[in-house]
């Protein structure tokens, strides 16, 4: 019971610390998409707002309760989860370094953020998906992507991948992955059933985005009318109409600038890293280098957007949540008796590899979006941190309940 509460506390105290330095009511960018819909006729991420528009009247303060809802909702699973697979293996430090550094990453920051945004969405139909295909429900966990498209195409990159990798991890026989399995022919059978309709509606979308009617003004003149400023409605307006080509070609030529040689390649790139190392390390991924290979390959596939979107810092956030959603899935597998199993002790370098990462992600203030900056000083963080490294130090002294 000790360390259970030592558990919650520190899971709640790091997200609490991360959403606190940003926390803000919806933009106007985040209110306007859950404004639009399709009453100018069918347009991308219009969905959203078509249900919406249905179960409420639109106004600002409908738009802040929901987008609190939804964010909370969010909240609740990532820590439900995060609890219940470290208890899975308790005797593990790696796993309680994982969840910490996620929680106090720039994903959950940014989050914050951007309340409102539909990517939080996104991630909650991913984890429905996933839990979906962890119960062998494909088609209806396919029905899930669909709309999940439907309301973002984004989807396409965060949560296809990672239902893939699911059901990958779900199917595969106990005992060493190889590339072999993928082509198996109950595997490929689960492939197809769970991505058939995803990839026919993301290539609806795609093929409509080129050649339909030009509606920039009716929404633009829309969004001007419900309060929402001209520069705003006019980059809202962009983002609905303009093609996919449209944005590839403005914005490819800094596509190795902003993955390689940014500051979000180190302040980012260091704390993925080292929860990429957690995960190899809990689940023990040297026998299965293959499937590991894998998993970073869908961690990193979101910074492809980084080829048609400018937002650098967002985009850098959702290998964060990609690692989460994988850790997930192979504790899912990992069912296995661990109780006579002996404590993992880190390395020296391990060690380090954590502290840097921790500071990078509690101390390093996250560039935000409409020129705001994070409430917290750095000494500030430097005192609100302390209780994390107490209650760390104590979850490593406390004796683990294996019975």
């Amino acid at each position: 019971m000790y360390r259970k509460f030592l558990l919650i506390f520190l899971y709640l105290y790091t997200l609490i610390f991360s959403v606190s330095k940003t926390i803000r009511i919806p933009n106007q960018w985040a209110q306007s998409h859950w404004l639009l819909d399709y009453r100018f006729g069918f347009i991308k991420r219009g969905l959203a707002g078509e249900i919406f528009g249905f179960l409420s009247e639109k106004n600002t303060l409908s738009i802040t309760v929901l987008s609190i809802a939804i964010l909370a909702a969010l909240y609740f699973l990532l820590v439900k989860i995060a609890f219940r697979e470290t208890l899975k293996n308790a005797k593990s430090f790696y796993r309680i370094l994982f969840f910490v550094i996620f929680l106090l990453s720039q994903y959950i920051v940014f989050s914050a953020h951007l309340i409102g945004y539909l990517d939080h969405v996104i991630f909650l139909l991913t984890i429905l998906a996933v839990d979906l295909i962890a119960r062998n429900k494909m088609f209806l966990s396919s029905l899930v992507a669909v709309f999940s498209i439907f309301i973002h195409e984004i989807s396409v990159f965060l949560m296809l991948p990672v239902c893939c990798f699911a059901i990958l991890v779900n199917q595969m026989p106990e005992g060493d992955f190889s590339i072999k399995n993928i082509f198996s022919g109950n595997i490929l059978k689960r492939f197809i059933l769970f991505l058939i309709l995803p990839f026919l509606t993301a290539l609806f979308i795609s093929f409509y985005q080129e050649i339909s009617g030009d509606y920039y003004a009716q929404i633009f003149s829309y969004l001007k009318d419900s309060s929402i400023s001209e520069g705003v409605a006019g980059s809202v307006c962009s983002a609905y109409t303009k093609s996919f080509t449209y944005y590839f070609r403005e914005e490819h030529g800094h596509f190795i600038q902003r993955v390689f040689i940014s500051k979000a390649t180190i302040f980012y790139g260091i704390p993925i890293l080292f929860c990429l190392w957690m995960i190899f390390k809990e689940f023990k991924l040297k026998k299965n280098i293959s499937l590991f290979l894998i998993l970073i390959l869908i961690t990193g596939l979101p910074l492809i957007l980084h080829s048609i979107a400018y937002d650098t810092y967002r985009i850098w956030t959702f290998p964060y949540m990609i690692l989460f959603l994988g850790f997930w899935v192979l504790s899912l597998k990992n069912n296995r008796n661990n109780k006579n199993e002996q404590q993992k002790q880190l390395s020296i370098w391990e060690t380090v590899f954590f502290i840097i990462a921790f500071l990078f992600v509690s101390l390093i203030p996250t560039q935000l979006f409409d020129g705001e900056t994070e409430r917290f000083s750095i000494a500030l963080k430097l005192l609100l941190i302390l209780p994390v490294i107490v209650v760390l130090y104590f979850l490593k002294k406390a004796p683990v309940k294996t019975d």
